[in-house]
């Protein structure tokens, strides 16, 4: 198809994907569930960082992990006991273990006194055209601390080759408006037209068949070249068709 009728397709399905009724089976209803800006971003980051493997078993470990934090994550990051903290050696998801979220904890409790919160830190190191850089920057703060060697390998790094499909899905979630009820929007110091993909076997596969991306691999360098290409068919806002791209893949088999 030419490039008028495929932006024509997808925006199609934009529309079909990017609806409340996506929440019902995705992690981001995890964030949904809270109002305040640090529980948005803390609930949504924790849950983005165990966003692999079967979705059921996502959004059940996601609200585990809510339930340890007791409903309330900013205050928990701030103010948890070392009791409260070793309640969460318990946690497992997948390789995701307790010892990794005690860590997660401590570090996300020094951005907030120290680096003045999530958004802060990738605001900081935001470029013009993407936010690749300030992932690498962010997992350059976010193990500031002294920490086990094992739980490095939770926060992807662009600069060594990642997608970084996690983090990317997480800026999606914080810096896309709320006009659909599904992203929040809460973020006003970054831009959605700096946004990258989530790019994970759905969305890499249907962009193949469709003539968005020809590397193989899922890796950094494919994530540039579909940036590239949803960025000709919206640049303000190229992230919208990742609800294309995963619809496609997931719900049409595309």
């Amino acid at each position: 198809m030419s490039s008028d009728e495929l932006k024509d397709f997808l925006d199609q399905k934009v529309v079909q994907y990017n609806h409340p009724k996506f929440l019902e089976d995705d992690p981001i209803q995890i964030p949904h569930r809270f109002t305040k800006k640090e529980d948005i971003e803390i609930s949504g980051f924790l849950t983005a960082t165990i966003a692999w493997g079967n979705r059921k078993s996502i959004i059940n470990n996601a609200s585990r992990l809510m339930d340890l934090m007791n409903h309330a994550p900013h205050d928990f990051v701030l103010n948890h006991s070392d009791e409260e903290l070793e309640k969460l050696s318990s946690f497992v998801h997948r390789t995701f273990n307790g010892t990794d979220l005690q860590y997660f904890v401590k570090s996300l409790r020094n951005i907030y006194l120290h680096h003045k919160g999530l958004e802060s830190v990738f605001s900081k190191y935001q470029l013009k055209q993407t936010l690749q850089p300030a992932i690498s920057n962010f997992k350059s703060v976010f193990f500031e601390l002294p920490h086990p060697k094992r739980t490095k390998k939770h926060v992807s790094d662009p600069n060594k080759g990642s997608a970084a499909k996690r983090i990317n899905m997480f800026l999606r979630w914080m810096v896309r408006d709320n006009s659909t009820g599904v992203d929040f929007g809460i973020w006003n110091s970054l831009s959605p037209a700096q946004l990258s993909c989530p790019l994970d076997v759905h969305s890499g596969n249907v962009a193949r068949k469709l003539g968005l991306l020809t590397r193989k691999q899922n890796d950094a360098k494919a994530l540039e070249e579909l940036d590239i290409n949803l960025r000709k068919l919206d640049p303000l806002d190229p992230v919208k068709y990742d609800f294309a791209l995963f619809g496609l893949g997931v719900f049409e088999k595309f």
